[in-house]
């Protein structure tokens, strides 16, 4: 395949490109690539840092927050939130319960609307992790019908998480 821009040398760098639902692929090649100054994977100036600024810089406002959550700080370790966009890291575990407003839209964005990495489950072991996270989901639901005073259906529930958890408790002492 061609390159897009230059149209004589061969693209070497394929990317999709995926905004609100809107899908564009570039194919260039690696010299077009650097005279645009862009910094793609593949090349010699390009880290993962930079692609998770990439993501912090594209982040949508929080609904309902200040504009002073840009001044966040650490109160750990006293990075700034400006300072772990550019960076591209944190500087101790504390930050992410300090930055946790921002975080949320951009881990809801890169995990497909979810806020938790669910990941792939080992089949050998799958069994017991698919209880748990069962099991977590029916006690979020359950807080929910509770907090709206539903409590038949918190009841209802109450009684599933006991069942899975004496499942669980069986599978372990099978093991």
């Amino acid at each position: 395949m061609q390159c897009q821009d230059c149209q004589q040398r061969q693209a070497t760098l394929h990317f999709t490109k995926i905004i609100n639902g809107e899908k564009t692929e570039f194919h260039i090649c690696e010299q077009c690539a650097r005279e645009k100054g862009e910094q793609f994977p593949g090349t010699n100036s390009f880290s993962i840092h930079q692609l998770l600024s990439g993501l912090l810089n594209f982040e949508q406002p929080v609904q309902g927050k200040s504009a002073s959550i840009n001044n966040l700080t650490c109160d750990n370790c006293g990075m700034t939130y400006e300072q772990f966009t550019r960076i591209g890291r944190f500087g101790c575990a504390h930050c992410y319960e300090n930055f946790e407003l921002k975080l949320e839209p951009i881990l809801k964005r890169v995990h497909s609307g979810n806020k938790v990495h669910a990941g792939k489950v080992p089949k050998r072991i799958g069994g017991k992790i698919q209880l748990k996270r069962q099991i977590t989901e029916l006690k979020t639901e359950m807080k929910k019908f509770i907090d709206k005073e539903e409590f038949e259906e918190a009841a209802r529930i109450r009684d599933e998480v006991k069942q899975l958890t004496v499942l669980m408790n069986e599978q372990e002492e099978g093991s």
